[in-house]
């Protein structure tokens, strides 16, 4: 079976106080986040921060980055490329406060 080429997704989680994986690129795929972004579901100011991670390596995207209650904020300000097995993580000071949705472009690797 072929592989596509090229597949948009939309990748939506619930954010909680535990750093979660909440993408990983898969085997074979480049990825582009092309839009993430953080809404407050909740009545209280809630902070979120969010890594990209390649091995054990995390490099910060943004850090207690504050999210006003029943507003939003976007986490990158350009695309940010993900390759095979990078991760998209992300943890907020609250439970249940909070929602994440990405917007991606998975790319098969030639």
């Amino acid at each position: 079976m072929a592989v596509a080429l090229n597949v948009f997704k939309t990748v939506t989680a619930n954010v909680t106080t535990s750093s979660t994986s909440i993408y990983t690129a898969p085997t074979g795929y480049t990825t582009v986040v092309l839009m993430a972004q953080v809404s407050n579901i909740g009545n209280t100011t809630v902070t979120v921060s969010a890594v990209h991670l390649r091995g054990s390596n995390e490099t910060a995207i943004l850090k207690n980055g504050i999210v006003p209650t029943s507003d939003a904020i976007n986490l990158l300000t350009g695309k940010l490329v993900l390759n095979t097995s990078d991760s998209f993580k992300i943890v907020a000071s609250e439970n249940g406060k909070t929602q994440v949705i990405l917007s991606i472009l998975e790319t098969a690797n030639p």
